[in-house]
């Protein structure tokens, strides 16, 4: 059975990435709050110090190398370019793009030995369209699209594969906090499905992604998002 690393497992995507992968994979997931389980360990991601003793606490679990990384673990900033401070900046760029670039140097070497690997990063429908008064956050998902092209290149001769997917506005927590009922009409308004994505709908397409039916698919940026990428 597959080796499955995911981040931001605790709660909204991550966690239904995990519940979804968990049927046909062996999963260790990390998040920012504390769970009681055996497969998970609690770990900020923006310290460097912290993915370290992560990936000591995966191969301890795993008694071996992963096989797959899902980089899920990311947050969002809806604030003015000029009212963002030093504290912010470097949060975000931290968890959305530095921790993942870590995290896949850290699991690559093993990969390629294996002849095998499966990355999949989740960034946002705002890499590919940007989004006003969220600069940094698109700027680091779009960070982020850039590594999964570059970093598929580079490890294609290994059948290591690298993909991104990119949703737009999912039904989750995140969306709850960062939405009020006004916001969230606006939002459904200007969606060509008038919809929300579903968690479900994200951890599916991973499922696709890292499955051997989907070998030939690597360093792509695929937009689920209700088709808010093409216009309202």
């Amino acid at each position: 059975m597959k080796k499955v690393l995911i981040t931001g497992a605790s709660s909204g995507i991550g966690k239904e990435i995990a519940l979804v992968l968990s049927k046909n994979y062996n999963v260790f997931l990390t998040g920012r709050r504390k769970l009681n389980q055996d497969n998970y360990y609690p770990c900020d991601l923006t310290n460097i110090n912290n993915i370290n003793d992560l990936m000591d606490n995966v191969k301890q679990y795993f008694n071996s190398n992963i096989d797959i990384l899902i980089n899920c673990a990311g947050s969002y900033i809806y604030k003015p370019i000029e009212d963002m401070n030093q504290k912010e900046i470097d949060y975000l760029i931290n968890l959305n793009f530095k921790s993942a670039y870590i995290l896949s140097s850290l699991v690559i070497s093993d990969m390629k030995k294996n002849l095998f690997g499966r990355i999949v990063n989740i960034g946002s429908i705002s890499a590919s369209v940007g989004e006003g008064n969220a600069a940094l956050y698109s700027a680091t998902k779009g960070a982020l699209a850039s590594l999964t092209k570059a970093l598929a290149l580079e490890v294609a001769q290994y059948n290591i594969t690298v993909n991104q997917i990119n949703p737009g506005w999912v039904n989750t927590p995140l969306a709850d906090n960062s939405l009020n009922n006004e916001d969230k009409q606006e939002v459904i308004d200007v969606t060509p499905q008038r919809r929300f994505i579903e968690p479900v709908e994200v951890a599916k397409l991973c499922e696709y992604l890292i499955s051997n039916d989907a070998k030939g698919l690597t360093g792509q940026n695929i937009n689920l998002c209700a088709g808010l990428s093409i216009g309202c």
